[in-house]
């Protein structure tokens, strides 16, 4: 069993397991025990009440956040040649179409969206072994199947995250890093908790906002008192 050290007893005392804080409470603490050196990921975790097998209630979608996720993020545009300029203006890292096939297809993953247009959609079918268990399958219902591959590009680098609901039932989402200032982490997560309270399925039932917590990588979790949020 590994030996809890001083840094990180010191850490979990200051957070209150019986209680469940305020968002604000909770963004200002998330940064107060953070320990890495690095500026870490701040992620909630949302529980829902609904049943994810079911296709009705298989919450999946995007958001934009106010402040962005404070991480650049590497975009491939898979398109035709009539497209290309177009990407590439807006910022995309790569574009192209064949070649980037071919390197999915030898297991290259280095990017963290993948945009395509609807007319190369039957060239990356294929990739789905590769895509899909990252999450990185380009899909209408999150932006990333379009025509207009300057405006999607536009909104991943400006902070608009995809995300879906897990076999658990649980939302899991990267809302900013602990650089920012509580104010801007707390408007992130409302912004996204806002956004599935609007998806809330009409055949739901009990419930929704079932719990939240908030961590920092590496750090403990922070309870959400859910009426802090609705």
């Amino acid at each position: 069993m590994a030996k809890i050290t001083k840094k990180r007893k010191a850490v979990e005392a200051k957070v209150d397991t019986n209680k469940e804080y305020s968002l604000n409470e909770a963004a200002a603490l998330v940064k107060d025990i953070n320990t890495t050196k690095f500026d870490s990921s701040v992620d909630v975790h949302i529980r829902l009440g609904v049943d994810p097998k079911k296709a009705d209630q298989a919450i999946r979608g995007t958001v934009s956040l106010p402040h962005g996720t404070g991480k650049t993020k590497r975009v491939l545009v898979l398109c035709t040649p009539d497209k290309e300029a177009e990407a590439k203006g807006a910022g995309a890292d790569f574009v192209g179409l064949d070649e980037f096939v071919q390197k999915i297809e030898g297991g290259w993953t280095d990017i963290d969206v993948i945009i395509a247009t609807p007319s190369v959609m039957p060239k990356i079918g294929k990739l789905g072994k590769v895509l899909g268990p990252r999450n990185l399958m380009p899909n209408p219902k999150t932006g990333t199947v379009t025509n207009d591959v300057a405006a999607a590009v536009n909104d991943v680098k400006g902070g608009k995250i995809a995300f879906k609901i897990d076999k658990a039932g649980i939302i899991h989402a990267s809302i900013g890093r602990v650089s920012f200032e509580p104010k801007k982490i707390a408007e992130n997560a409302q912004e996204l908790i806002n956004t599935l309270v609007r998806m809330k399925p009409a055949t739901a039932k009990g419930t929704y906002l079932k719990g939240i917590s908030m961590a920092a990588t590496m750090s403990p979790g922070i309870a959400i008192d859910t009426k802090s949020v609705s």
